[in-house]
């Protein structure tokens, strides 16, 4: 069945929530429902579209863990604004790679302080050797944020309806 996709009052998307859930705070008056479905949905005394995109009608705060930002790759990419800390070219995704700004072989761990936004060709020069070592410099010291970079919310490109497309960010590249 259908999802719907839940915004701000500021058009921010929120998460995903069931089509009887968006119904639900629509019918509260908590919602107002900004794009629709083809299909209908049907009751003894009204027939309605089911939402596709609904928006809150007050705005909520978004209290994001200041203690704990998961350490992944993607948090990794953010705080390093998907520039490589070696050359200082910005990169899309794909042509991304993390380095280990001390090897592993040389004592180095995975964490905040050792991990770095790379390119390909500046982790392939650098190889299992220290920057110092490579002859290489960092643009800053990598540390761990204070707050998480970016709200997440994961679901299948391929599965998700062409109305989302104006409140989402797509982390693809769009053919010209």
């Amino acid at each position: 069945m259908e999802q719907t996709l839940l915004l701000n009052a500021t058009y921010e998307p929120l998460q995903v929530v069931h089509w009887q859930k968006a119904i639900t705070l629509w019918v509260q008056g908590k919602v107002e429902i900004v794009s629709v479905y083809d299909r209908e949905i049907r009751s003894v005394s009204f027939s309605m579209k089911l939402p596709s995109v609904i928006r809150l009608l007050r705005r909520i705060r978004i209290r994001r863990a200041v203690e704990h930002v998961p350490f992944s790759r993607a948090n990794i990419y953010a705080r390093d604004d998907h520039q490589c800390q070696y050359c200082g070219e910005k990169f899309p995704t794909a042509e991304l790679t993390f380095d280990h700004v001390v090897p592993v072989a040389q004592g180095g761990r995975k964490d905040w302080e050792n991990i770095v936004t790379c390119c390909i060709t500046c982790n392939r020069k650098k190889g299992g050797r220290t920057p110092e070592q490579a002859g290489m410099r960092l643009m800053r010291q990598p540390k761990k944020p204070d707050r998480a970079p970016a709200i997440r919310i994961t679901f299948g490109l391929r599965n998700a309806p062409e109305s989302w497309r104006d409140y989402v960010y797509w982390n693809v590249e769009l053919d010209e």
